[in-house]
């Protein structure tokens, strides 16, 4: 773990590629992003969106669609279970 006062100019190769995935969220676009992270088809990710479970992870401006990756999961997998 690195010392989150550490200046990047102090670290190791190894250590700045370990924060990177800390640094970088997952997005996908579109219906066929949504399609992609649950291995569905188009029309089955149109009822996925259009359910309210994924909402949280969405943000959407008229017709561009951005999801978070894992966001969108982590609510699929919660509303899952109820």
């Amino acid at each position: 773990m690195v010392d989150p006062k550490t200046l990047i100019s102090e670290l190791t190769v190894e250590e700045f590629l370990s924060l990177q995935p800390k640094l970088h969220k997952k997005y996908e676009y579109g219906l066929k992003g949504i399609a992609k992270i649950f291995g569905c088809s188009i029309s089955k990710a149109k009822d996925i969106k259009k359910s309210g479970h994924i909402d949280g992870a969405i943000y959407q401006n008229r017709n561009i669609i951005v999801v978070d990756v894992d966001k969108a999961l982590v609510l699929f997998h919660k509303n899952a279970k109820k």
